[in-house]
């Protein structure tokens, strides 16, 4: 069965990987059982050990009391203790009782059994010694005590220590065994990686010597290929990815055949091109120097215009001044006539309000003459009494009379004051507004000027973008007939070009390897010598100039022979008229790049007329 590469290079990571799990798994289930095994066994041996310490305090406890109640004299101590000994004794044995359920193994029985042996021992001198002292016997009492309860209490105790150092040291036993199984466990899995890891290295070798034989089969058809030889072709291919690159570079060396032979024909057809490229920059380079004496005479007579519309600026630009001007000197007068109106208004305000003060003075004299003939009718009721007061009366009258008299003649002229003014102020107001329509017609003269000057402005900018337009075109012109040549130069180097290409294509073997590299293949383009276009004559100055270059150049046709196979033919003579499209960015500062040479002919009428009817040839 074969497999790709991708399958031959998986199956070693898979195996390992899933090699990997199962052990994974069983180093987990293995270290899972143990870890729950050592726990119980070591819950149940602390709990053993944590008795058996209980035991030993307990018991020593319970021994220094008896000890105490048998040294002592009486029996007070005794007494007093007892309660206590008896409830200690019953924890004691409850604590027995459960370590003896505990036991695990003959050292442990034994051990049980030796305590319970001294433990009866102890507790027969005890039962002896109480009994000599409660017989009144004190001395035999703490004789016993001396002699047997307390050798008795030393064995017994010392059997307690015994089993509790057999608790320890189980415990330790219990971890060193632990400790032990964790280190097999290890090793097992390092064993069983390593074994893995064998089995992969010799799976990756095969797979690799699988693998890099067709490599280097591979490497070998590529330096072939590198070496020009197309012609082999490789028929066993294998059934993975490498025998897709196999036929992948089958394809491409055949895709390179046909590639070879286009080239080898496109490289004669280029070679016959620059020969006629040659030809039509020399025609191309005698259009231009005529053009380029036309373009001269254009900027002379631009240049004159120019500096005829510079002068209408010039003057077009005082006229709008000098009209500025007089707009300025109508708006004061304008402004002055209006400020006299407003004076007009107030003196015609304050006449008024003389006239109403007036007014007010003749009434104030009616009233005092009245007052004063009732004091002359008062006074001459009075009799003699009131010929002083008649004479002051008399007198007041006649002033009064008097007052009337004045504010009569000098309300006539305030009323005769005030109709002038009302006559003088209607006057100026309509001078006023003359004088506004004589500021609007200025202002609108001033307009019209600067809209002319405007005018002006902008012709002479026209003009002098058009001499500066004609003068760029000149350059360009210029610049074209250096392009010329520099293209000659370069239609022979492309020549040139085209023959290395042809000798270097002829390094490469292909099916039709007994073609000689200079040799044209079957099918190939051929192009008709053309002849040289001739100068067209300059034309009438009534003559409109001709059409743009580039607008003829792009309907031109070359005229290239009808061959067998015209395929490749027009291709280095149409690209012609795309270099003229493309002329327009020579009007830039810096000198273009050969390819956008031309510049497309002005239109419109002109002194002289271009040969450029024979630009259609190229």
């Amino acid at each position: 069965m074969k497999f790709s590469i991708a399958t031959r290079l998986w199956i070693p990571v898979a195996v390992m990987a899933v090699m990997t799990l199962v052990m994974s798994l069983g180093a987990a289930s293995r270290t899972s059982a143990l870890l729950a095994v050592a726990q119980v066994t070591q819950e149940k041996q602390q709990q053993r050990f944590e008795l058996a310490l209980r035991w030993r305090g307990l018991t020593e406890a319970n021994a220094s009391r008896v000890q105490a109640g048998l040294a002592a004299n009486d029996n007070a101590v005794a007494d007093a203790m007892k309660a206590d000994i008896g409830r200690t004794t019953d924890t004691i044995n409850e604590i027995q009782k459960q370590l003896e359920a505990l036991a695990d193994g003959d050292d442990d029985k034994a051990a049980m059994a030796r305590i319970a042996e001294r433990r009866q021992a102890y507790i027969a001198a005890r039962n002896d010694a109480n009994k000599l002292k409660a017989g009144g016997d004190v001395d035999g009492a703490h004789r016993a005590l001396t002699s047997k309860v307390v050798p008795a209490i030393e064995q017994y105790l010392t059997a307690q220590q015994d089993f509790v150092t057999l608790q320890q040291k189980r415990s330790a036993a219990l971890r060193e065994a632990a400790g032990a199984e964790r280190m097999r466990t290890v090793w097992g899995v390092a064993a069983l990686m390593a074994a893995i890891v064998g089995l992969l290295a010799l799976a990756t070798a095969y797979f690799v010597r699988t693998i890099s034989a067709p490599l280097k089969s591979l490497m070998a058809e590529a330096e072939r290929i590198g070496e020009g030889d197309l012609f082999h072709v490789e028929r066993d291919y294998r059934a993975d990815e490498i025998g897709d690159v196999q036929r992948a570079l089958a394809a491409m060396k055949s895709s390179l055949r046909k590639v070879i032979r286009e080239v080898r024909a496109s490289a004669d057809g280029m070679q016959t091109a620059s020969q006629e490229i040659a030809s039509g920059n020399q025609d191309l380079s005698q259009r231009t120097e005529q053009t380029a004496s036309n373009l001269q005479q254009a900027a002379s007579s631009l240049s004159q215009l120019t500096g005829t519309v510079q002068q209408s600026a010039d003057s077009a630009r005082t006229a709008n001044q000098l009209a500025g001007s007089a707009a300025e000197v109508a708006q004061r007068g304008g402004t002055a006539v209006g400020d006299v109106v407003g004076t007009m208004a107030q003196i015609d305000a304050s006449a008024k309000k003389i006239n109403d003060i007036i007014g007010t003075i003749d009434g104030i004299a009616f009233q005092t003459n009245i007052l004063a003939l009732n004091a002359a009718v008062e006074a001459a009721r009075a009799g003699e009494h009131g010929k002083g007061f008649a004479v002051v009366a008399s007198e007041v009258r006649a002033l009064a009379q008097r007052s009337a008299a004045a504010a009569r003649e000098i309300k006539a002229l305030i009323g005769d004051s005030v109709t002038k003014v009302e006559a003088g102020s209607q006057q100026v107001r309509d001078a006023g507004a003359t004088m506004t329509e004589i500021v609007a017609s200025v202002q609108r003269v001033s307009d019209i000027i600067g809209e002319i000057s405007a005018s002006t402005v902008e012709q002479s900018e026209g003009i002098g973008s058009v001499n500066g337009s004609v003068a760029q075109l000149d350059q360009m012109t210029q610049q074209n007939a250096a392009l010329v040549e520099e293209s000659a130069a370069a239609a022979e180097s492309l020549s040139e070009q085209a023959r290395r290409l042809t000798a270097l294509v002829g390094h490469f073997k292909v099916s039709d390897a007994t073609q000689k590299p200079g040799d044209a293949p079957a099918g190939a383009p051929s192009i008709a010598p053309r002849a040289p276009a001739p100068v067209a004559k300059p034309a009438a100055a009534s003559r409109p100039a001709a059409k743009p270059a580039s607008a003829k150049l792009g309907g031109a046709k070359p005229p290239v022979s009808k061959g067998p196979a015209p395929k490749a033919a027009p291709k280095p003579v149409a690209k012609a008229p795309a270099v003229v499209r493309s002329a327009p960015a020579v009007a830039k500062p810096s000198p273009p790049p050969a390819p956008k040479a031309s510049a497309p002919a002005p239109a419109g009428p002109s002194a002289t007329s271009a040969p450029g009817d024979d630009w259609e040839t190229f």
